[in-house]
């Protein structure tokens, strides 16, 4: 009984974990506008504390938009791409329980609790119209950052794509 309550509390202790560092994906756009209007893009600025990432995002978000037909041009686009990234870091504690009735029944036993401290890093990509100079999408990827470059870059493509997944949205019904 007490190696079964021991392998339950290991395993959510990973289901949790996995939980906590899953990537997050959002996404919200103006509902009024027409997005089949905008053939054309063009960079507006990107922001990064890393400046080998200005190049990495451009090439992810112009992927995506490429593939979703759209055409990048130098300036005077349709649309106006801002892009913005951002680290914190976060901590996450976990608690295992050994022992007869745990916390659940004010038991005897033991408990430990860990703190792991991890960094998040969240991307936000803002669409402008141009000549409305208004905000008409915005989507954020939020994830765990490895120290692992590659890993990183592979999770920025990853969360660019499920972004753009449904880009560009419906059409307004009128």
């Amino acid at each position: 009984m007490k190696v079964h309550k021991l392998f339950v509390s290991v395993a959510m202790f990973f289901v949790l974990t996995a939980a906590a560092f899953a990537q997050q994906v959002k996404t919200d756009y103006d509902r009024t506008v027409n997005f089949d209007q905008y053939k054309t893009y063009s960079w507006q600025k990107v922001e990064t504390k890393n400046p080998l990432w200005v190049d990495r995002i451009k090439s992810a978000v112009s992927s995506a938009l490429a593939a979703k037909g759209m055409t990048e041009v130098p300036s005077g686009g349709d649309v106006e791409v801002s892009a913005v990234e951002v680290t914190k870091n976060q901590e996450v504690q976990n608690t295992l329980y050994d022992g007869f009735g745990g916390r659940r029944f004010g038991g005897f036993g033991y408990a430990t609790t860990t703190t792991d401290t991890y960094k998040v890093g969240t991307l936000v990509i803002d669409l402008f119209d141009a000549k409305a100079e208004k905000l008409i999408w915005r989507g954020a990827s939020s994830g765990t950052l490895s120290n692992n470059a590659d890993k990183n870059t592979k999770n920025l493509d990853k969360g660019v794509t499920k972004m753009f997944k449904h880009f560009p949205p419906n059409a307004p019904k009128a």
